[in-house]
């Protein structure tokens, strides 16, 4: 399930980005985009690749990865995210939550550290 008002547009400075066309409260469901679940070993092949930077760690004991479908992959990382996800290991999704008010024409931002508010670093200078 993806809103019907989200759309994928170009940013300035971060390739892609995923964006509003209409108002969206706190506290809506955006978007729930099924996962392709891969294993530890598969895991170690895709930090080699392009992939690195789209996919989560995924399991109770972060022993796997997972590939996210949908608008997922596109959203890119604030520390002050106006979104936060949250894996459903059992159901093999990830569900995307808006946690502040979004205006028509802004951007979704989600923070890649897993909690909206979490300050500490990523792996990537973000932009």
């Amino acid at each position: 399930m993806i809103l019907p008002v989200l759309f994928i547009a170009g940013t300035e400075k971060m390739g892609r980005g995923v964006f509003t066309s209409e108002n969206i409260e706190a506290g809506t469901v955006v978007e729930v985009s099924p996962v392709l679940v891969m294993s530890n070993g598969e895991r170690k092949h895709l930090d080699q690749t392009l992939l690195h930077d789209y996919i989560f760690e995924w399991g109770g004991n972060k022993d796997q990865c997972c590939m996210a479908l949908g608008y997922v992959p596109v959203y890119n990382h604030s520390y002050r995210s106006n979104c936060e996800y949250e894996m459903d290991f059992d159901q093999e999704q990830i569900s995307i939550r808006a946690v502040h008010f979004i205006k028509a024409g802004e951007e979704l931002f989600i923070n890649y550290n897993g909690n909206w508010d979490d300050s500490k670093p990523v792996w990537f200078e973000p932009k």
